[in-house]
């Protein structure tokens, strides 16, 4: 239907009010910031209300006005004044961006991801094996959504890298069966931090060990709680429902599909084509939107799975050949960052020996880079906006404003909402770990002695986190999932979170009816 150009003004007016509005709420903002700076009162590790201001602040404005770089700055500006550290470049943005974690994440998932799809964008490595693929496994949307679901689960050895490997290997094929980018990155993002916490062959069930030592007589030892965290699987309701939800979702047998802007993504890739809402921002550049092979270049299924090979035989041999010398899974060797450098690495040297010349493979490389700075920004500030959630205390004060409401039968539930929450607005599950589980592991042990208690509530902690994590817009997991599968960073998080939160309130209702029935 065409629309009248009286419409396109009015739109033109909105959009301009809505502007004129934000300007004018955050030069209030600031003005009032620097008034009140230093004056918020700290008890007990947090400043109370004011506390979750900082990441609130935040997604309501990334919601809003569906730009997510200026609602973390505003988000972080905000906790600067909390915390009376006006100074945020000195007290929070180098500090955070400084760290050794954030240059790993750098390096890793964003220049390494950037370096290695722009390097298969002048290969067209990734776009044989589409090829290949298509031809033998997928044979049309429903299939290309369950390779996704599948090597989602393949790729299960946590969130980020989870969704860097699967969004890479899996949007080729998606991209020619007309999967919108919604309903990839939410695939993607589906499969990664759900999948590694019920496919323990990982590093998370050893983190959250170490934060189980000592909490309980029962946890002395890494094994101990390795053990435990094995054991628990079973009752990791969200993970169980994340998965088997997405699996309905890939092979179009779910009952009904949550979210009008999902299913009109759905309507809209299939009937038109077009992979994107009109108007929409892809979190990857035009560098990575396209190919670029040399001519007279020959792509083949090496220029794929050499680098992919490289990257998982690094990451997974040495770390299993300790593992089994060792008898241990303690002090074995992960080789994370090494293995993503030398899969960029292999990609460059195969395309040199194939011929390609030195300025074109490096080319490929430095767009891949380029495509990437998008992200790059944006998680820069999300960390950022990590580092002040810690500093104003947003996770002691939420833990404190829950914990007075919890009756012993519905504590796994309320611990999983608390660990939602926490994670939505911190960004992070395994931040949210570090502050819930020596909280919640010797308060679900006083209020009931009871193994199967414990295994109960620790599980709803491990789910509730990873929940938070993967609706968060200014999570790390949603941001990858968002760039590698080129999908506006928002409209990936409205489409996600009514599929999300159908998984989290069938798991929050098993946990109430399980405890009813067997504690």
């Amino acid at each position: 239907m065409t629309q009248s150009p009286g419409y396109f003004k009015t739109l033109m007016q909105d959009e301009l009010r809505l502007r004129r509005i934000f300007l004018g709420l955050f030069a209030v903002f600031v003005i009032a910031g620097f008034y009140t700076a230093g004056n918020f009162q700290e008890q007990n590790g947090h400043f109370g209300f004011w506390s979750i201001m900082p990441p609130l602040v935040a997604i309501v404005l990334a919601f809003w006005t569906r730009e997510v770089l200026s609602a973390l700055f505003i988000g972080i500006l905000l906790g600067g004044f909390i915390s009376g550290n006006i100074n945020i470049v000195e007290s929070f943005l180098i500090p955070s961006i400084g760290t050794e974690s954030f240059a790993l994440i750098l390096l890793v998932y964003l220049w390494a991801l950037g370096g290695l799809i722009g390097i298969w964008t002048r290969t067209g490595g990734a776009e044989e094996f589409a090829r290949r693929a298509s031809k033998k496994l997928v044979r049309g949307p429903r299939s290309a959504k369950f390779f996704t679901w599948f090597m989602g689960l393949v790729f299960h050895q946590g969130g980020t890298i989870s969704t860097v490997l699967t969004g890479a290997t899996v949007s080729p094929v998606a991209e020619k069966h007309k999967v919108s980018r919604e309903e990839l990155a939410y695939m993607v993002d589906s499969t990664a931090s759900p999948a590694a916490t019920i496919i323990p062959f990982n590093v998370w069930p050893f983190y959250v060990s170490g934060l189980m030592i000592g909490t309980i007589p029962l946890f002395q030892t890494t094994q101990d709680g390795v053990m435990f965290f094995i054991s628990a699987i079973p009752f990791n309701f969200y993970a169980i429902f994340a998965i088997a939800i997405t699996l309905f979702f890939a092979i179009e047998k779910l009952p009904f599909i949550p979210g009008k802007k999902m299913r009109n993504a759905i309507t809209r890739a299939r009937e038109t084509g077009n992979l994107s809402r009109e108007g929409a921002l892809p979190m990857a550049a035009d560098e990575l939107t396209g190919s670029n092979i040399p001519k007279g270049y020959k792509p083949g299924l090496i220029d794929f799975f050499g680098p992919i090979g490289t990257l998982l035989g690094v990451a997974i041999i040495p770390f299993l050949f300790t593992w089994i010398a060792q008898g241990s899974t303690q002090g074995a060797t992960l080789l994370i960052a090494e293995a993503f450098v030398l899969a960029v690495l292999a990609g460059l040297i195969i395309a040199i020996a194939k011929g390609m010349s030195l300025q074109d493979a490096i080319g490929g490389f430095v767009d891949g880079c380029k495509g990437v700075t998008i992200g790059a920004l944006i998680l820069a500030l999300a960390v950022t906006l990590k580092e002040t959630t810690d500093a104003v205390g947003t996770a002691a004060y939420v833990v404190e404003m829950i914990g007075d409401l919890i009756l012993p039968v519905f504590l796994p539930g309320v611990l999983m909402v608390l660990c939602m929450i926490i994670a939505f607005s911190t960004g992070t599950s395994w931040g949210t770990y570090a502050v819930v589980i020596p909280v919640a592991i010797p308060l679900a042990w006083a209020v009931m002695p009871d193994p199967f208690f414990l295994t109960l509530c620790f599980s709803a902690v491990i789910g509730g986190s990873v929940f938070g994590d993967q609706c968060s817009p200014i999570s790390d997991t949603t941001i990858l999932s968002s760039l590698a599968t080129k999908c506006d960073l928002m409209d990936h998080v409205y489409t996600q979170f009514p599929m999300a939160i159908m998984a989290g309130i069938l798991a929050i209702v098993s946990y109430a009816v399980v405890v009813l029935l067997f504690v």
